[in-house]
């Protein structure tokens, strides 16, 4: 089978990704290994793949570029896989009673397609009615950010926040949109600078249009300041 081949059947089964788990998929042992163990060994296959493609790594410029990389896929962009890392989801009883929902949008988003490894940028935005308890609004932030830390599919990332905060505030009431750039469609291939993606997650009372159209209209609100 030829290059090209192979690539058409991997794109083939790219095209699926809809239809895969919620969950990240991570091998069992994934954390069998400790974090420095993880950068050296990514470090030689950075390594590797800058001498296959010829490039000088005596030069100065390039020379640390494989241990930069290694540390940043470990400890920076793909730290969310490590749940340990996960943020504390400290809840708090609604004592005030406020009974609307709460929305926090334009949260930054920088994740890592999983299908070519190029950065996806974007915001999210994050909506929750209380059934009894409230949460930090950076816990809400901090969700998104961990998630986001990891190769990920945006449908599966969007998925991810609404459980995530589901459980912690022990309702069905909350959603999520995500409109993100994603580099492998801006930089490569279509190379289509303007187009971006948006996904969605509606849980419980966010399912019924007159929430979600709420929730829908405060996401336009201009709060610039």
């Amino acid at each position: 089978m030829s290059i090209e081949e192979k690539l058409s059947e991997i794109e083939a089964i790219g095209e699926d990704h809809i239809g895969t788990s919620a969950d990240t998929p991570l091998r069992k042992d994934a954390f069998d290994i400790s974090n420095e163990a993880k950068i050296e060994k990514i470090q030689d296959h950075v390594k590797g793949i800058m001498q296959t493609l010829g490039l000088d790594l005596n030069d100065d410029s390039l020379s640390g570029t494989p241990l930069r990389v290694a540390k940043m896929y470990v400890n920076e962009i793909f730290g969310g896989l490590d749940d340990k890392k996960k943020p504390k989801m400290s809840t708090f009883e609604n004592k005030y009673k406020y009974g609307e929902m709460l929305v926090e949008k334009n949260i930054t988003v920088y994740s890592t397609c999983e299908h070519h490894l190029l950065p996806i940028v974007g915001r999210a935005h994050v909506a929750y009615i209380s059934s009894g308890r409230v949460i930090g609004l950076s816990k809400m932030n901090r969700i998104v950010d961990h998630f986001a830390k990891r190769p990920q599919v945006q449908e599966r990332m969007t998925m991810q926040i609404v459980k995530e905060l589901q459980k912690a505030l022990n309702t069905k009431d909350v959603a999520c949109v995500i409109d993100a750039k994603h580099l492998c469609v801006n930089s490569r291939g279509i190379r289509d600078i303007e187009s971006s993606t948006v996904t969605s997650e509606f849980g419980g009372q966010f399912k019924n249009e007159n929430v979600k159209k709420e929730f829908l209209d405060y996401i336009k609100l201009d709060t610039s300041f």
